[in-house]
Order: C-alpha cells, then structure tokens, then sequence
C-alpha cells in the first residue's frame, strides 16, 4: 500500500511516517516545504506524480491562539486545503483520511460528543477545521474525517509544556474545568493505518467522520498532575477557565463519543495513561 501523508513535519504527520514503514507500508511524506496544500495545482501535480492508494492529510494550522489573529491563513490550511485535496482525489479515485478537531464543537454538551452532533465552533481555529469537514463532504469524493483530541507526542505539545514550564518553576495554574481525552499521536498514526488498510484492500462503504480520542477523560489540572505523577515536580493549582484568559475560547468539554470507530473498524479507544507513560519513558 502506498500512502502519501501531508504534514509530514508535524506530530502524526512523523508517527505515521515511523508506523507506516514499520508496517511495511510505501509512505511517501511531504512537509509544507515539499506540498503546500492551499495551492490547488500543486496538490493536482503531486497526486498526478505519486499515484498513492491513498492520501491521509495530517496538514494543518494548529496555532489556535495566533489564529484569532491570523484567520487567512488558518482558513487557507485548514479549510482551502482540505478541499483542494478532496477535489484531486476524487478526480483520481483516491480515498481521503482527513484529521480533524474537537474544536469543531462548543463544549456546552452534557456527556460525549457523537459523530452526529451539530457543530459551533468558539474559535478561528475551530471554525476553519469545521470548514474543512464541510468542504470535503461537498466535494462528495471518497473520505474519512477522523476528529481526535488533546493530541500529545513529539517536541512541543501540553506534556513537554509542562516539563519545561515545571523545571523552572514552583507553582503552576492549571485549567480544572475543560474536559477531554488526551490522545498520542501514535496511536492517531496507528489508527489512521489500520483504517487506510480496511479502506485499500476491502469493500468499503462507510465513509464519513469518526471519532477517536484516548480515555479516560480528564481536566487538564488532571492530566497535568498525571505528567508530574513520581517527579520532583512544582506545586499545581487547579483554577477556573476565567482565571486563564486566552485570545481564543476553547471548549469546556471535548469529551468524543469512540463508540463508532469501534464498530466499523475494531477500533479501540486507546488509554491516554499508557501512552503517556510510553512518552515519557
């Protein structure tokens, strides 16, 4: 199976390069640098060069802060892109795996989100990833949408955050009332490759979005204290999220509902605790 992975630079982009070669997969892995998705002909001249089995986007804009003041550009990865990718692909047969948010939802909900849910986004950031599920439905080609969370793994993400912050520091504030299942992008990686594999060699007709998050659900005042767990670690203090202004406003809960992705694809939702402690190990 030959595979052609976008945002090869960034978090799963990289995990799913590792597993893709440890499956024995060809992976053929493009930075923005090598394909910058936002532009139409390049993407037609990619694909029309490649010939993959299948393309999974793990490009995206994921600064959710800098996007309130940078929405062009979020809009041209996170919306633009993921069109023009589906254009192509539906125009060459390829099936689409396409990594979206959370962020898509307001957080408002009782209990977990399930792939049916109306969307309302809080955010720029969330807005454009919710554009670009939108786009690509419209599009009408062959695609998954796999909406993850809290995503960790790799160089900058909310466990080194607090490494580096606790290093330096006595006392951290940590955000007590957001909820959400953190999620490893190895197991992302690993969960796009076993749904790139039913795609490819089987019949498949159940496209659409899924959901995929680790569990169990947690606060980030919760996971942080998991991170420090038998360290030398500094004080934590759980605050309100008012108590922690940010230019963008982030769901308070972002718990997703896995039960589908288990259905359809044997899937099971990972414990983001045993990733955790393969990480930090």
């Amino acid at each position: 199976m030959k595979i052609l992975v976008t945002g090869a630079g960034g978090q799963v982009g990289g995990s799913l390069i590792d597993h893709g070669a440890q499956n024995n997969c060809e992976v053929v892995g493009l930075d923005r640098a090598a394909l910058d998705i936002s532009d139409l002909s390049a993407v037609q001249a990619v694909l029309n060069d490649q010939q993959p089995d299948i393309v999974i986007n793990a490009a995206a804009y994921t600064a959710v802060d800098r996007a309130e003041a940078e929405s062009e550009r979020a809009l041209a990865i996170n919306a633009t892109g993921p069109e023009n990718l589906a254009l192509v692909c539906k125009k060459l047969d390829i099936p689409l795996l396409h990594i979206s948010t959370d962020f898509v939802f307001d957080g408002d909900k009782q209990g977990a989100y399930v792939e049916t849910d109306s969307v309302a986004p809080l955010s720029v950031y969330g807005v454009s990833k919710a554009k670009g599920e939108t786009n690509i439905a419209a599009v009408g080609g062959k695609h998954i949408i796999l909406r993850t969370a809290w995503v960790f793994g790799g160089e900058q993400n909310f466990v080194t955050t607090m490494l580096r912050l606790g290093a330096s520091r006595t006392e951290l504030n940590i955000v007590d009332d957001q909820i959400g299942g953190p999620t490893s992008c190895e197991d992302i990686a690993q969960c796009l490759l076993t749904i790139a594999t039913r795609v490819v060699d089987g019949d498949f007709s159940e496209w659409g979005i899924y959901h995929y998050c680790g569990a169990p659900s947690v606060s980030w005042f919760g996971f942080a204290s998991a991170i420090f767990a038998g360290k030398e670690a500094p004080k934590l203090n759980p605050i309100p999220t008012k108590d922690y202004p940010t230019p963008a406003v982030r769901p308070k809960n972002s718990v997703l509902d896995c039960t589908k992705i288990k259905q359809i694809f044997n899937i099971d939702q990972p414990d983001w605790r045993s990733a955790l402690s393969s990480f930090l190990g």
